[in-house]
């Protein structure tokens, strides 16, 4: 509006040749940039600022929920059942009506296909922008500028099989600047001061964004959208400027070359376009538990979208992230990953005409024998799991507590140069997350070009052709070489990976954790197959990999490291493997994904449960009950409840006999979001809950509509009249917010049941009572108190109810 009129009057002054309107054309100028650093300066604040949207910012009333507070399952269950009946009641009354209901209940499919289409469409546009920068680091096609390097030896027609990384269409840096194709050392110099360049020009743009118009776009999302989800409101965090910036700078920081994966915030993007669809249904956007319904189909679809993984993606809802999963958004998350994974796929943005991101094609099918070492890869993935969510928690915690956390620019710019000097000089480091796995699953049980696959020739081979397959496999210079230059990766990625996830930029942690696990699994493979070439007589072998057999698959053992790893970090077990194997193609290898995958679990929980998603749930002081952890202590009720024997007396209303200036002056003397409404102080009986909220509004809305209603009038919430004087005041009735069957636990219910009612519940707070009269009252808050002080945590980390 402010932009409106400026531009306005701007036009109008532009036209007048006064000195009068010259200077008040400089006084709009100067009032405008007022404006726009003002805004500024309120986004880069200390807090977690937004701009106003006011799809997220409603106007306030009754049953809206304020920011960081949780929402109150069982009421928008019952707004959404009360609102169905009438629906259906008015259907059967008219034609009109009856269309009405039918387009109800068709919104929420209606739903779905937009959120798919629109969630793949901007994966889509990811994965091509991405591409095309992350190979703009080292040089650029100089017929069609748009394309990355690979697409761009793919239209050559002089590229062959052996050299399909060279073409004369594609040049380095050094080669247009130098307008020579000599290699020497000053190619090398250009070419490294041009990918370090570009690497900290892409990285300084997307903490810059982040920081300047959406804070909210950091990190991974995974953990506020499974605390959102759970019923917290985070207001803006699923906004369209969030979505903005979080596109434009996930692009930035894949390209970048930051040890980090676009996955993960994918989740946030299609949480993002299905929050803001849900505000073209009015189903959807004045419930907030329906709108939760939609969030873990978007979930789902985030994983389809980024491993083109649709069976996976809803598995992954299910297992990881959603809170409440009815039957039926099972059913809704499917279609909405299908159609997201039909779009991705119509768009072809690996130009492969394949779904899945690393299609493999092993042609050996794994014995039994190398369960051994596939269960060894599990235990390293665990081990390296335990360890990674201790490092990084740590270092974040250290982020938070010191000054490094005031400088996030410079700890981007920092960790990009520092992963850019040392990832050039290696092949391994310096190519993407998703190059470097797609390589190191790859097959030789043919001839390739690949580093990996420098075995020797026979002696007797002297064809040379692509498709001659390589029996004897030892080990020859080129393959020495590769390896050492993998365990260098190894130790670089598992260092790096621990202070880049957690910065002011998107970013995500499942590449990263399947390229330590890839690397770690082709080095055991590597390892296996020369034991089987050089002992191919021993009992271990012997019978099933004679001499000259390719019994062997280092692909194999990669894509079994990074699954056990990626477990290890995430703990995922179902949906994890059934991702790795749309993600792979490989069917037939389940069983040893499964084993990897379990051993990586049951050793990382031997060091603490939390993966790494809920272990910065914790760390950020969310209120977050987990469903997979158990409650194994024997308190009650009574333990947790407030108020304590030694805290004051619990605030609370009495049916009758309150004026509306006595409620107003409990409400303010009070940060309590709801109060307890009992027949008398000295009875204590429960009659009812109302909410803070619900009830300043009501009391609100009665002095502008009812005549007569002054702070003297009195507060009824039964449903006859009280007696009171001729020359009184009329009463203010609120029976109708208040809820007249509030959940309610005795004081002797032991606190494991009360943690399962609030789970499978979704409750904001639940009363105790004793034969009927009002004790005390237990909040989520209250819970998770008493879970950190039991298991030895800070319960002051628990910030919000």
């Amino acid at each position: 509006m402010k932009t409106a009129l400026f531009l306005r009057s701007w036009m109008f002054l532009h036209h007048s040749d006064s000195s009068q309107a010259s200077t008040l054309r400089l006084i709009a100028v100067s009032c405008f940039c007022r404006m726009l650093s003002s805004r500024a300066a309120s986004m880069n604040g200390n807090g977690p600022t937004k701009l106003v949207d006011p799809l997220e910012d409603p106007v306030p009333g009754v049953g809206t929920y304020e920011d960081f507070n949780t929402i109150d399952w069982v009421r928008e269950k019952s707004k959404d059942r009360d609102r169905h009946r009438e629906i259906t009641n008015k259907s059967r009354q008219s034609t009109v009506n009856l269309l009405h209901s039918v387009s109800d209940a068709f919104s929420g499919w209606l739903l779905m296909l937009l959120v798919g289409l629109l969630s793949g469409a901007l994966a889509g546009g990811i994965d091509i922008a991405a591409h095309w920068m992350t190979a703009m680091k080292e040089g650029v096609c100089v017929v069609h500028f748009w394309y990355n390097h690979e697409h761009c030896c793919w239209a050559s027609n002089e590229t062959t099989f052996q050299e399909r990384h060279h073409c004369p269409q594609w040049q380095s840096w050094a080669e247009l600047i130098t307008g020579t194709s000599e290699v020497g050392a000053f190619a090398y110099i250009v070419n490294f001061l041009m990918y370090i360049f570009w690497a900290l020009l892409f990285s300084f743009l997307a903490v810059a964004l982040v920081r300047a118009f959406a804070p909210y776009a950091c990190g991974s999302g995974i953990p506020e959208i499974k605390t959102i989800l759970s019923g917290f409101i985070i207001r803006g965090y699923l906004g369209k400027w969030t979505l903005m910036i979080k596109i434009i700078t996930l692009v930035l920081a894949v390209s970048s070359g930051l040890s980090l994966g676009k996955e993960g915030p994918l989740v946030h993007v299609a949480c993002c376009c299905a929050n803001i669809l849900c505000h073209l249904f009015t189903k959807y956007r004045k419930n907030e538990a329906k709108r939760r319904e939609v969030l873990s189909a978007a979930a789902a679809v985030g994983v389809s979208v980024a491993f083109g993984a649709p069976i996976g993606g809803v598995l992954f809802s299910l297992e990881e992230v959603s809170y409440y999963f009815p039957l039926k958004t099972l059913w809704r998350s499917f279609f909405a990953a299908l159609v997201a994974a039909f779009t991705l796929r119509s768009i072809n943005p690996f130009g492969n005409s394949q779904l899945v991101l690393f299609y493999v094609e092993f042609h050996a099918p794994w014995h039994l024998v190398e369960l051994a070492p596939f269960i060894l890869l599990g235990i390293f993935g665990g081990l390296w799991g335990a360890l990674f969510i201790k490092a990084n928690i740590a270092w974040c915690r250290r982020r938070k507590t010191t000054r490094l956390g005031h400088y996030p620019v410079m700890e981007v710019l920092v960790v990009t140069a520092l992963t850019a000097l040392i990832a050039y000089p290696n092949i391994y480091t310096r190519m993407s997350g998703a190059e470097l796995i797609s390589e190191l699953f790859n097959d030789c049980s043919r001839l390739d070009s690949s580093q990996l696959c420098g075995y020797q020739q026979p002696a007797n081979n002297t064809d040379t052709g692509v498709g001659n397959t390589l029996p004897d496999r030892p080990a020859g210079p080129g393959l020495y070489t590769a390896l050492w230059q993998l365990a260098l990766a190894l130790v670089f990625k598992m260092m790096i990976t621990v202070i880049t996830f957690g910065m002011k930029v998107p970013s995500g942690l499942f590449i990263p954790s399947m390229a330590v696990g890839a690397i770690t699994g082709r080095l055991l493979g590597v390892g296996m197959e020369q034991l089987a070439y050089y002992n191919h007589d021993s009992i271990i072998f012997k019978g099933w990999c004679s001499q000259g057999a390719d019994c062997i698959t280092p692909g194999l053992y990669a894509m079994v490291g990074a699954a056990a790893c990626l477990g290890g970090v995430t703990r995922m077990t179902v949906s994890l493997v059934v991702i790795m194997f749309e993600l792979t193609g490989g069917l037939e290898y389940i069983v040893p994904l499964m084993a990897a995958t379990m051993t990586s679990k049951w050793v990382a929980d031997a060091f603490g449960r939390e993966g790494i998603y809920e272990a910065h749930i914790r760390l950020n002081g969310y209120p977050f009950l987990e469903p997979k952890e158990e409650f194994e202590h024997s308190s009650l009720a009574v333990d947790v409840m407030r108020p304590r024997r030694s805290d004051p007396a619990l605030a609370v209303l009495t049916q009758e006999g309150m004026t509306v200036g006595e409620v107003e002056a409990l409400v303010e003397s009070t940060h309590y979001s709801g109060f307890p409404v009992v027949v008398s102080q000295q009875s204590q009986r429960l009659v009812g809950f109302v909410l803070r909220r619900d009830l300043l509004i009501s009391i609100d809305n009665g002095r502008k509509r009812q005549e007569g209603v002054v702070s003297s009038s009195q507060v009824v919430f039964t449903e006859h009249t009280p007696s009171q004087a001729p020359d009184a005041p009329p009463p203010l009735r609120l029976r109708g917010i208040m809820d007249l069957s509030p959940f309610t636990v005795t004081d002797h219910t032991p606190m494991d049941i009360t943690v399962d009612i609030f789970r499978k519940l979704g409750l904001r707070q639940c009363l105790v009572t004793h034969n009927g009269r009002l004790l005390g009252i237990i909040t989520k808050k209250d819970i998770l108190k008493h879970m950190a002080q039991i298991t030895n945590r800070d319960p002051d980390s628990i910030l919000f109810n």
